[in-house]
């Protein structure tokens, strides 16, 4: 006996979209290697047929990559899939070589990966984001000590660093440096105890924070391109105004060259009013993730949410001004 009115179409797929990513359980030691790609032009078919080139993947149906989501597990490590409207992201967790532990001074990473170099180098799309993260056992009731393990693992080089959670559970530490293989690093430093899902969370929002770092500023670009444009329009107004104030043209003239100037601005703003409202979103998601991270300042070190603030702000509010310019115009 159903005692409700029947559902609407959508109702189930809207319910289960909070079940739609789950975080994955991450024991540590770990090494996760997460590669997003830019998916334009690239098909669900595309990215199913390269997923099935894994070891007993052969035969993995495309209708299990309808919900944007899967999560394919192997003999001791998992891949996952994750397609979102302009990238695509897979994650690899899987076991951190020993060699690799606290104490390594700039370890080894892909040597040991669990994938072919080959698959990761076919992934369908164009990278916007590489990172490898370590996740790590260590004591975190010497934070000074932790942290000066830390920038040995990571090559010696200045590093941010930010205790999380108002507890201070873990350690995370990174230089965001582009390396010649292609790759970010980043470690996070956590007690023995910490849980499987605490830690899947840590790795989620870390890397989610990095790669929406770099879709908002694929809005800056775009910006310096339209500059010139914005000024030369900006300069043609002020002609068309002073010519009006001094009856120094014919009307008909006047408005044949504002219509000329108003229809330029309105092929702009069409062709990249998404690319604005992208980067807003993709910045408004990055606070949100800083924000999630909960930091505690590490002494002597900038906190990552400081980092990305600090170098992210400038540029989103270049895009901000240019958008409200063109708002302006049209």
């Amino acid at each position: 006996m159903s005692w409700l009115p029947p559902d609407d179409a959508q109702r189930l797929a809207l319910h289960n979209e909070v079940h739609a990513r789950p975080t994955a359980r991450i024991h540590l030691p770990a090494l996760v290697v997460y590669v997003a790609v830019l998916n334009q032009g690239v098909s669900r078919e595309q990215e199913c047929e390269h997923l099935r080139l894994l070891t007993g993947m052969s035969s993995l149906s495309l209708d299990r990559l309808g919900g944007n989501f899967l999560r394919l597990r192997f003999d001791g490590y998992t891949v996952k899939w994750e397609r979102h409207t302009e990238f695509t992201r897979y994650s690899i967790v899987q076991p951190l070589p020993e060699a690799a532990l606290l104490g390594a001074n700039d370890p080894d990473l892909l040597s040991a990966l669990v994938v072919e170099s080959e698959w990761l180098r076919a992934i369908p799309g164009r990278t916007i984001a590489a990172t490898l993260l370590g996740m790590v056992p260590g004591d975190l009731d010497q934070p000074a000590l932790t942290l000066e393990k830390a920038t040995h693992w990571l090559g010696g080089l200045p590093v941010m660093a930010s205790l999380l959670g108002e507890n201070g559970h873990s350690l995370a530490v990174s230089n965001f440096l582009l390396r010649p293989d292609g790759f970010e690093r980043m470690l996070v430093v956590a007690p023995t105890g910490i849980s499987a899902t605490r830690a899947g969370r840590v790795s989620q929002r870390l890397l989610e924070l990095e790669t929406y770092r770099l879709m908002a500023l694929r809005g800056l670009p775009v910006t310096k391109q339209l500059g010139p444009m914005l000024a030369q329009c900006e300069t043609q107004l002020a002609d068309i105004m002073a010519s009006l104030e001094n009856k120094a043209a014919a009307d008909q003239t006047l408005l044949d060259t504002l219509v000329s100037l108003a229809a330029r601005v309105e092929r702009a703003t069409a062709e990249h009013v998404y690319r604005f409202a992208a980067t807003r979103a993709y910045d408004g998601l990055v606070s949100q993730r800083i924000s999630e991270l909960r930091e505690n300042a590490v002494s002597g070190t900038q906190t990552i949410g400081d980092f990305m603030q600090r170098r992210l702000s400038p540029a989103m509010a270049t895009v901000g001004l240019h958008g409200a310019a063109f708002d302006f115009f049209v």
